[in-house]
């Protein structure tokens, strides 16, 4: 059964930007370009009559699309490391589109996941990084922003277990608002990995 999430996805130039962040830090095993995302609400693994009823409650959310900027690194483990991230600059059009998200899944009666949100995009796992490491690592990169850029959907994806995330694949997209249909063609996707890596 396939793990599920809802996410956004990153855009080209963004998931670019990104890609400049990787290396520099021992024993981190960094993400695949083309399976950057932001998730919004981890779902996990769900029979297949729950996948549908979630995909049919996300049929109700109505909201507009959005800019949003990612700026900042951080890690998660203080004294334990076990990964690197890109940050966001506060939105409260991102906070309202992950906390509907969250409503319907409870709603749903699925569990509440414990963890605050703290919207980021996974650069890399760590694997036994010293926090010298990576406390070098995260301030030679402090300054860390990308261009604002439109969000235009959300996804439900899903990932099936592997080392190190991935792949990750859309099963479903719902437009926001006031989304240029366009927008969507502007996301990095495996064809282009190769191309944003060279």
């Amino acid at each position: 059964m396939p793990r599920l999430f809802t996410a956004l996805e990153i855009p080209r130039d963004a998931a670019l930007s990104l890609s400049l962040l990787r290396g520099g830090l021992p024993g981190a095993r960094w993400i695949d370009v083309e399976n950057y995302h932001m998730t919004l609400r981890f779902i996990g693994d769900v029979e297949g009559h729950v996948a549908d009823e979630i995909a049919n409650a996300l049929d109700r959310v109505h909201r507009p699309s959005f800019s949003l900027t990612l700026s900042g690194v951080g890690a998660f483990g203080q004294k334990k490391p076990h990964a690197v991230w890109a940050g966001v600059f506060a939105s409260p059009d991102l906070s309202a589109l992950q906390g509907e998200i969250d409503r319907i899944c409870q709603r749903l009666g699925l569990p509440a996941d414990p963890r605050k949100f703290t919207p980021h995009v996974t650069l890399a796992r760590l694997r036994n990084s010293s926090p010298l490491d990576v406390a070098q690592y995260l301030s030679a990169r402090g300054n860390f922003s990308t261009l604002p850029f439109r969000v235009g959907r959300f996804v439900l994806m899903s990932s099936r277990d592997s080392v190190g995330g991935g792949p990750y694949i859309v099963e479903e997209a719902w437009p926001l608002s006031g989304a240029d249909a366009r927008a969507s063609s502007s996301f990095a996707s495996a064809s282009d990995a190769s191309r944003i890596m060279r």
